[in-house]
């Protein structure tokens, strides 16, 4: 069966194919370059961005993958969370060409399809299973009891760890996207000369915050009058509050992770999302995680938002309990989203 999966709900544009054993294909079209000069995404931009590519990528998932529209089966597309906007360019295109085909057409979970991205490379996984995601949007863990059953166990109260990281890149007069150039940056520099303390709920164990940490880099760098005042500590220093900062994010994903797999008991450990393909974090799970948990990672290219992942899970879920409804529609980010995947 021949799965066609399609990806919109922020700034990437991506079409994918994939056969229920191997990925024929995986179109990435970022729009980075396009929100620098906002230190992010701007909405309505990427949403009009998504309508000019979304069927010139779709027709280079094909062509990679050597097929036509004629051999598609099914069209997968993430429908929720995310921006509503860009969302809604996916789901549209979606059924469209659902209707023009005569194929039916299923909404997946953009979150769940990031934990789905580890089954594209790895067989033979082990339940249960605690899953964290980690990414520019979302922050999340889970609990695995098997690909159906999955329940939220904690998500962030504020910031999501790689938004975080966005927030202090900016700080750092860094580029957009963050994560990765605070990664280089952390590389040179002492993860012990700010000791910015580990961020942690106190009313539940497995929820995360990340604003506390955002703020003390923020007063760290600038002082008490923010980020419209002159920095306090000359930019040379600036390695080391990567550092210290990076240090400190990854140990609240590491407590509440270890935690949940002590108690839970677990087999597995899996994660999805951009953070994921930082190699300090991966390092720091490999090497903490209890020795009776497996940790998985998908590829680099499987991390950042992707189609890929999207019709593994969209192929899964439609061979389990068939296409969605006509009204389908795009849902926006809410605790709804993460508590029905």
């Amino acid at each position: 069966m021949i799965t066609l999966g399609i990806e919109s709900s922020c700034d990437e544009t991506a079409a994918a194919i994939y056969d229920g054993e191997r990925l024929l294909s995986n179109i990435v079209l970022s729009q980075t370059t396009l929100h620098e000069e906002f230190g992010g995404v701007f909405p309505e931009l990427a949403a009009r961005r998504h309508l000019d590519h979304l069927l010139p990528v779709v027709e280079q998932a094909l062509e990679e993958a050597s097929l036509t529209k004629k051999d598609i089966d099914v069209i997968a597309v993430a429908c929720s969370p995310g921006l509503i906007g860009a969302l809604l360019m996916g789901v549209n295109c979606a059924k469209a060409l659902g209707f023009a085909l005569n194929i039916p057409v299923i909404g997946v979970n953009h979150v769940k399809a990031h934990l789905f991205a580890n089954f594209i490379d790895y067989e033979n996984i082990a339940f249960p299973a605690v899953g964290l995601i980690a990414s520019g949007g979302h922050t999340a863990l889970f609990h695995m009891k098997s690909k159906e059953d999955i329940h939220l166990l904690g998500t962030t109260l504020d910031d999501a760890v790689g938004e975080c990281f966005d927030k202090v890149a900016r700080m750092l007069n860094l580029p957009y996207p963050g994560g990765p150039e605070i990664e280089k940056l952390a590389k040179t520099g002492n993860p012990n000369t700010y000791p910015f303390k580990t961020p942690r709920v106190k009313t539940s164990p497995y929820h995360f915050s990340f604003s506390g940490l955002k703020t003390k880099v923020l007063y760290t760098v600038y002082g008490q009058n923010g980020k419209n005042s002159t920095p306090i500590i000359p930019k040379e220093n600036y390695k080391d509050v990567a550092a210290s900062f990076q240090k400190a994010a990854f140990a609240s994903l590491l407590f509440a992770t270890k935690k949940a797999c002590e108690e839970l008991d677990v087999k597995s450990f899996l994660i999805g999302g951009g953070v994921s393909c930082n190699l300090a974090l991966k390092e720091l799970f490999e090497k903490e995680l209890p020795k009776s948990t497996t940790p998985y990672f998908p590829k680099k290219n499987l991390t950042l938002d992707n189609a890929a992942m999207i019709a593994a899970l969209g192929h899964y879920q439609f061979l389990k309990d068939g296409a969605s409804a006509d009204d389908l529609t795009a849902s926006p980010t809410s605790k709804k989203a993460f508590t029905s995947i």
